[in-house]
């Protein structure tokens, strides 16, 4: 497997090895050019590792060659899973995987998800927009240039910042310390991270996919996300009448998607199948079926259909042979075929396995509930067949979590027999609860989920789609209260800067965030000791430290 790690020393992009290779490189190349007069090849070298990744698909390569490590170390250890919180902006993105580095140490296993349905609501020239792929598909590749956009400053920005102290140990003649950032510089941990990233159900046929499919994939994505409902018909996964296709209908998109990969040189990119047969009843289309048993009648067998006679057929009736009957699927007044109830676990077993058949690398089952055995259920069917099936699963906002859990532990605890006579099971989201063993036990089941699930249930990557869109009207809501209410500008300052300072938010000296400092020292690159430079000592930004 053609993976590198995280680090500048051995890497998936090209180049020199370490700092001082870099400047040794810049060193021969000036040494040709008489005329290149002021140029050093120390800045040069600094610039050229402050911007590693020059095209979306230097990004695509490199962390599809990451997620494809990651995916062999979870099954090898399901302890390994991977998570990613979905953004909505690049600023969003790169605040994310800063906090991820000041946290953790390092950026393994975090990724980035992007969210349709907070394109729909956030990015859309029309304004907020349902889930229901009405918005400019233009701006999903948009967006993932963005999100990197943001990363890639967020690498400049720190390297930046590890330039300066190097230059600052140099002058104070600190040997020990100029190894040691020299040595943080060569084993550099980049924010670029695999973005997941939801192409919807592709805005249209196989064609309008893979068009849209190139375009997100030259902007950086590794991995897209596409699902099995129509097009035209798409509803978010969380809401009543979504309409899915016969299988080979997305196998094509599927087929679309591995083509756009492999012609733009991204051998390891990622597709990941959702399957939306859990909560939909309703196909928009008839498979073709050539032989019984094939994958258009194992779909056409979970039609809601009735036999027909002479005596009870009907003008314009839509006929099919099943077994040696005639049978009449039933077909709604909007011309959309009906499925059997209770049906829907089957069908997104089969879809899954049809899926990683025809190219799928990872599965997404959309469920109506965050319940492990209920996803562990259908897992353990699609391993029978296909044994390192594996998922990405939505950790949704759109489940109550905090109810469903109290839920799952007052029916275990009725199952067992216990007391449950203080609980009142339809009022188990009020806060009188809080602090009871059931709502600590519940608790503890949420906070464990991901890494029982991926035990469990085979899911290898966890998300929450719209974390951040939740966090910025939470946030806001809080400072809006406090501000415009009695604490005035104490609201301000002791909910937000003084928060920021303490904890160590590198976003308090917003001027070093947005590039003040990164532009002051290109400036002294440019223009020596004529550069006027920002961040002198009347800068306000001095008094954060």
């Amino acid at each position: 497997m053609n993976f590198q790690p995280r680090g500048i020393s051995d890497r998936a992009i090209q180049g020199p090895a370490s700092y001082q290779s870099e400047i040794e490189a810049a060193e021969a190349l000036l040494k040709t050019k008489d005329t290149w007069n002021g140029v050093t090849a120390e800045a040069v070298a600094r610039m050229r590792l402050q911007n590693r990744f020059k095209t979306g698909l230097d990004v695509a390569r490199y962390t599809a060659a990451l997620m494809r490590a990651d995916m062999a170390a979870y099954d090898a250890d399901s302890t390994k899973y991977t998570q990613s919180l979905g953004c909505w902006h690049g600023f969003i993105a790169q605040q994310k995987l800063i906090s991820v580095k000041k946290h953790f140490g390092n950026t393994d296993r975090r990724y980035l998800y992007l969210s349709g349905w907070m394109i729909a609501a956030l990015r859309s020239e029309f304004g907020p927009l349902p889930d229901q792929s009405m918005h400019e598909k233009t701006s999903v590749p948009a967006l993932i240039e963005e999100l990197y956009t943001f990363l890639r400053q967020a690498d400049s920005r720190e390297l930046n910042d590890i330039f300066r102290a190097l230059d600052a140990a140099r002058k104070e003649g600190d040997k020990a310390k100029e190894k040691a950032l020299i040595e943080k510089i060569d084993n550099f941990q980049t924010h670029v991270v695999p973005v997941i990233a939801d192409i919807d159900a592709g805005f249209g046929n196989a064609e309008a996919t893979y068009l849209l499919a190139k375009k997100m994939i030259e902007a950086g994505a590794c991995a897209l996300q596409i699902e099995n409902q129509v097009s035209d018909e798409k509803q978010c996964g969380h809401q009543d009448g979504k309409v899915i296709v016969p299988h080979e209908v997305f196998i094509a998109k599927i087929r679309a998607c591995r083509h756009a990969f492999l012609e733009l040189g991204v051998e390891d990119g990622v597709i990941v199948t959702r399957t939306d047969s859990l909560g939909a009843g309703l196909t928009q289309q008839i498979a073709v079926s050539h032989k019984p048993g094939d994958l258009g009648d194992q779909y056409n067998s979970f039609l809601d259909c009735e036999e027909v006679t002479a005596a009870n057929a009907r003008n314009g009736d839509v006929i099919i042979n099943q077994n040696g009957k005639m049978m009449r699927p039933k077909r709604l007044p909007s011309n959309l075929y009906q499925f059997r109830p209770g049906t829907g676990a089957d069908r997104c077993v089969l879809d899954c396995i049809t899926s990683l058949q025809n190219g799928a690398d990872l599965l997404w089952i959309e469920t109506e509930k965050p319940h492990i055995e209920q996803i562990a259920s259908m897992v353990d069917r699609i391993r029978k067949v296909i044994p390192n099936a594996k998922l990405a699963y939505n950790n949704s906002p759109s489940f109550n979590w905090t109810i469903n859990f109290r839920w799952q532990v007052y029916d275990a605890m009725k199952e067992a027999g216990k007391d449950v006579s203080k609980y009142n099971r339809a009022e188990l989201m009020k806060p009188e609860y809080d602090e009871t063993p059931l709502a600590i036990e519940a608790d503890e089941r949420i906070r464990t989920f991901q890494a029982d699930s991926a035990k469990r249930a085979g899911i290898f990557h966890h998300l929450i789609t719209l974390p951040t869109y939740h966090t910025a009207a939470l946030s806001t809501d809080n400072l809006a209260k406090e501000y415009f209410g009695e604490q005035g500008m104490l609201g301000y300052v002791k909910n937000v800067q003084r928060a920021e300072i303490r904890q160590g938010i590198a976003c308090a000296k917003h001027q070093n965030m947005a590039g003040s400092d990164i532009g002051d020292d290109h400036k002294e690159y440019f223009a020596g000791e004529a550069a006027l430079k920002a961040g002198g000592a009347h800068n306000t930004m001095n008094q954060f430290g």
